[in-house]
């Protein structure tokens, strides 16, 4: 009962609470409809009175354009009212231009007060209202130039409206109302425009014309008119002019308008009268001071980021390659600016590409996303910023250097090197004139004796401009060689540049230098970036001229120079190494490293290919090879950098010891040496001699990198098929080697060509021809490094271009194909130097960018470039054109025969074995040297057999007609290793045995190093047996 009764009262519950929350519900409901038709009526009435109020202002325009009659402008300000009140931008875009053009014309109405829409400023009742309104129209036109394209026909007469609008009312030139009485209320209305201006400001007036100038200029051909732009120009400057240059407002002009990309490039070519505005105002004196405070700088580079800081600078640029005056003035302030806005676009530069980077076509990858909108006006930006390097702001900037008068007829002081001997000057001629300004003094080298002190202000001036220059370098990767080219344009600064290092600190240049190396204050930084900048500079110079350029007519540096300057270089970079500075440098101290390393080398190479420094110029006297060699079998960094970079302070001798010691551990390591433990292998290979050439490619071609390395023992069948008679103690390998490099070099067969006049070997181009040519010249590579690896000399002369890729120096970035084209022709080389010099219309000759060449009866178009064949060489590609045809004869030509030849080379010889040599040098490392025989040093290596004695007749007869008798070219060929005469033996150690009956030829035995020599009865018999048997290569005779 009792459960029953809790029952019936829940479910009554229940049901009381479903009918308060109906009720509820329903009540909600009711509030609901009434709201929503409140705001449907509400929103019908707007919509009625919007549509009543823009029938009213079409009606008001419409009777306006009939000309019905002129409106007052309290009508049209109420008309206005109205229209802002209701006011869309998209459905009111018409009425509101209408609305600009009714306010535009009133101001243009003569003579009637009443008219002019600016007589309402001076209502008490309205001024306040006028002043909201007029505020409000102009910040509307502001929002409609940000969405405006200038480039669009219709657009562009928007733009010119609403910035008339603008100019109106920002100022009160125009103001008729102002003129004769009204005279005396302009102070009141220029308060009234500054308060518009002020507004203005705040709502982002100089962001809208930042955009707006953006869309029209930044593109390769402006889309604003010369109205527009002298319209924006004026707007942005006039709140500047108002606050009298405060920071504040300079600060954003800086960062809105003149960080707009070629903004100056752009005024000087539309609007130059805005350029006279800037000056009048002395605008770029104040942008430099401005941002020589180096906290308002950084701001300003912080809110423009990388690429608008780089717009920025080349707009800054610009301006002062306009204003020689502030320049002079400023100098200072202008590259301490300068210095801060490159460093900070360096701090953007990446080392590489990652997901991170994105491709600039000034800065290289870059860490920051690239406004692609920018990259049509970077050709501009480009020109600006070449006025930084140009002749004419290089002249105001190092004025201090270039003033400097370089002296003449002075006796001639160089740093301690050995005076140039004869054989080695060169004679001064003056064969051409340059074709731009060359420097007309004369000079001989000044003594570096130090006596500037470098705290001095002229010193830490110039220290200043090689930190912007060497900091332009290293931001501004991609132009880099653009840079170069400007530095190094006038003839004279270099070496006035040079005058100023050697007359740094109280002992001359190099001390100063080398204690800056262990000095890390700033003044240690700003001497070697000056040294850097003076090595970069040069390097690149030096790499441009000519033969004739550098040689005879000496432009920049005379000889003397350049030997005193190597050795500097040599002594710093040896220093740099010796000392373990290299070891340990990074950044700036690396960068310095391979800034001086590079210009040494050039200079070095330059010198292997024709001597202009006198003979052991290069070597350290200091540097004892002894010592060297030890570190070197210690592993110590220092010798194994000093090898690597600076290997020709080695004497010659020492380096091919060095070589062969290499080689010898490699035998070691390989188990290719005879030990009392082991034997090594050998390869037994039977050579008909007939056909010599195709047995001996056919048998070793397939042999594996060691085998090749290892022993190989050679056994010669003759025409009848009979082993000849000899025992292979490597002299019948060595014959055989010989024989086989001498076929494959033989020009008849056409693998190789020789050069014009020297006959120097090379790959020839029609070695195609042959069948499997590739693996031909890789075998040709493998015996030639077999030679090498043997220390077998053979009779080869290679052209010098072929040796330098052999060496692996045309991947060198310093590399010139037309430096080494002499080598290859020399009669095309001064053929292609004539068109350099040419002053005429190089275009008259009628020359493409093809080579036209005669293979085999055909003559064959090679293109230098795609297209090329149709391209005309003119005077602007010329220099292409000539380096372009150097690099095709020596490199194209003959690409995958000297590749081939190289890899064979290479499996043998590893390339930083003979990266010690320079290309003469690896000449002589493979035919031997061609200095005259030490015949003392002969003796001393000779041992008697037989009866002989060093006191013996015969022998001292022997070694007299060898020193006093015979001919130098005699000589060579008694010693000459070709196999099949008496010089095989004497090579390197030697053995004379006497031999019976004594009427016989001297004969020899090439396995064993052994000369059988009679025993003459007339020192006039053996004289005549000797050059006999060398003469006519009769009396060799196996043993």
């Amino acid at each position: 009962m009792f459960s029953a009764s809790q029952s019936s009262k829940a479910q009554f519950l229940d049901k009381a609470r479903q009918a308060r929350e109906e009720r509820r519900e329903l009540k909600e409901r009711e509030r609901a409809a009434v709201q929503i038709q409140a705001l449907v009526r509400r929103f019908l009435c707007r919509c009625h009175l919007q549509k009543e109020i823009r029938r009213e202002v079409e009606d008001f325009f419409g009777a306006t354009e009939s000309g019905a009659s002129k409106r007052s402008a309290l009508s049209v300000f109420r008309i206005a009212r109205k229209l802002l009140f209701v006011f869309n931008h998209k459905e009111d875009k018409e009425r509101f231009e209408k609305l600009c053009r009714c306010i535009l014309n009133s101001m243009d109405v003569e003579n009637e007060p009443k008219v002019w829409y600016v007589s309402l400023a001076l209502s008490k009742d309205l001024t306040l209202l006028w002043i909201k309104q007029i505020k409000d129209i102009l910040w509307f036109c502001c929002e409609f130039l940000k969405q405006l394209k200038p480039d669009i026909l219709q657009d562009s007469r928007l733009v010119n409206l609403h910035l008339t609008m603008l100019v109106t009312f920002t100022d009160t030139s125009t103001w008729k109302i102002l003129r004769g009485k009204g005279e005396t209320l302009r102070p009141a209305m220029n308060h009234i425009c500054a308060n518009i201006m002020g507004h203005l400001n705040q709502k982002g007036f100089y962001s809208v014309l930042q955009i707006l100038l953006t869309n029209g200029l930044a593109r390769s051909r402006p889309s604003l008119s010369k109205g527009s732009l002298t319209a924006i120009f004026s707007l942005a400057l006039r709140p500047v002019v108002a606050a009298q240059f405060s920071d504040n407002l300079l600060r954003s002009f800086l960062i809105h308008i003149m960080s707009v990309p070629a903004i100056m490039t752009h005024l000087a070519t539309l609007t130059p009268e805005r350029l006279a505005v800037i000056e009048s105002h002395d605008l770029f004196r104040k942008f430099i001071i401005f941002l020589s405070r180096e906290a308002q700088c950084r701001d300003v580079c912080v809110c423009l980021e990388g690429s608008h800081t780089l717009c920025l600078l080349g707009n800054l640029v610009y301006l002062g390659s306009l204003n020689d005056k502030v320049l002079e003035d400023e100098t200072a302030h202008f590259v301490g600016v300068l210095i801060h806005m490159l460093s900070y676009c360096q701090k953007y530069v990446s080392q590489k590409k990652s997901n991170l980077t994105h491709w600039h076509p000034v800065l290289g990858w870059f860490s920051q996303t690239v406004d692609y909108g920018l990259n049509e006006s970077m050709p501009l930006l480009t020109k600006q910023l070449q006025h930084l390097w140009g002749v004419h702001m290089i002249r105001i900037l190092f004025s201090d250097v270039l003033s400097k008068k370089l002296l003449e007829n002075q006796e001639i002081a160089q740093l301690p090197t050995q005076p140039v001997s004869p054989q080695n000057s060169l004679p001064m001629k003056n064969l051409f004139k340059r074709a731009f300004q060359k420097s007309a003094s004369v000079r001989n080298i000044l003594k570096p004796v130090g006596g500037k002190r470098v705290d001095s202000a002229e010193v830490q001036k110039v220290c200043s401009i090689c930190v912007l220059y060497q900091t332009t370098l290293t931001t501004l990767t991609q132009i880099r060689l653009q840079i170069l080219t400007g530095l190094t344009y006038l003839d004279d600064l270099l070496p006035k540049l040079w005058a100023f290092i050697c007359e740094l600190g109280p002992q001359g240049g190099l001390k100063l230098f080398l204690e800056c190396l262990n000095n890390d204050t700033e003044e240690s930084k700003r001497l070697l970036a000056m040294l850097m900048l003076f090595c970069d500079c040069s390097r690149h110079l030096i790499t441009i001229l000519d033969d004739i350029e550098v040689y005879e007519e000496q432009i920049s540096f005379k000889l003397e120079e350049l030997v005193t300057i190597s050795s500097f270089l040599n002594s710093f970079v040896f220093k740099m190494i010796w000392d373990g500075i290299v070891e340990n440098a990074r950044g700036e101290m690396l960068e310095l490293f391979h800034s001086v390393h590079g210009w040494l080398m050039v200079l070095y190479e330059r010198d292997c290919r024709r001597r202009f420094a006198p003979e052991d110029h290069w070597l350290r006297k200091d540097l004892k090879p002894s010592v060297l060699f030890q570190e070197l079998d210690k592993d110590k960094k220092r010798a194994q950098l000093l090898l690597q970079y600076i290997p020709h302070v080695i004497p010659h001798k020492n380096r091919v010891l060095l070589f062969r010691n290499m080689v010898t551990k490699e035998k070691e390591k390989l188990g290719l040496v005879e030990t009392s433990s082991a034997s090594p292998h050998v390869t037994h290979i039977t050579i008909r001699r007939s056909r010599m050439l195709e047995d001996g490619y056919e048998q070793l071609r397939q042999l594996s990198q060691n085998a090749m390395k290892g022993v190989i023992r050679v056994k010669f069948v003759n025409d009848l098929g009979v082993d000849e008679a000899g025992i292979d103690q490597d002299g019948v390998f060595k014959e055989f080697l010989e024989e086989i490099i001498k076929k494959v070099f033989d020009p008849a067969l056409n693998l190789f060509k020789t050069t014009s006049g020297d006959e120097r070997l090379y790959p020839s181009p029609t070695s195609y021809i042959h069948e499997n040519y590739l693996q031909l010249f890789e075998f040709v590579g493998k015996m030639l490094g077999k030679a090498v690896y043997e220390g077998i000399v053979v009779d080869v002369p290679f052209a010098s271009f072929f040796l330098s890729q052999l060496l692996g120096h045309h991947h060198s970035v310093f590399y010139s194909s037309v430096d080494e084209l002499p080598s290859l022709d020399s009669e095309f080389y001064k053929n292609l130097t004539s068109i350099k010099r040419y002053d005429g219309d190089i275009s008259d000759l009628g020359l493409t960018l093809s080579y036209d060449e005669d293979v085999m009866g055909q003559l064959v178009c090679h293109e230098l470039v795609p297209g090329g064949k149709t391209i005309p060489v003119t005077n602007e590609n010329k220099i292409s054109y000539i380096h372009l045809m150097a690099h095709f004869r020596m490199h194209t030509q003959i690409k995958s025969q000297t590749a081939a030849l190289i890899s064979g080379f290479r499996s043998i010889i590893k390339p930083e074995w003979i990266r010690m040599f320079s290309a003469p040098e690896l000449q002589r490392l493979i035919s031997g040297d061609n200095a005259e025989i030490d015949l003392e040093d002969l003796k001393k290596h000779t041992v008697y057999y037989g009866g002989f004695h060093g006191s013996h007749r015969v022998i001292i007869w022997l070694w007299d007609i060898l020193a006093n008798d015979f001919s130098p070219e005699e000589r060579a060929m008694f010693l000459k290793d070709t196999g099949d005469t008496l010089g095989s033996v004497l090579r390197g150690f030697f053995t004379i045995r006497k031999k019976e009956p004594g009427g016989r030829l001297p004969t020899s035995s090439t396995c064993f190093n052994l000369l059988k020599l009679p025993n003459y009865s007339k020192k006039s018999i053996l004289r005549e047996k000797l050059r006999y048997a060398i003469s006519m290569n009769t009396g060799f005779e196996l043993s």
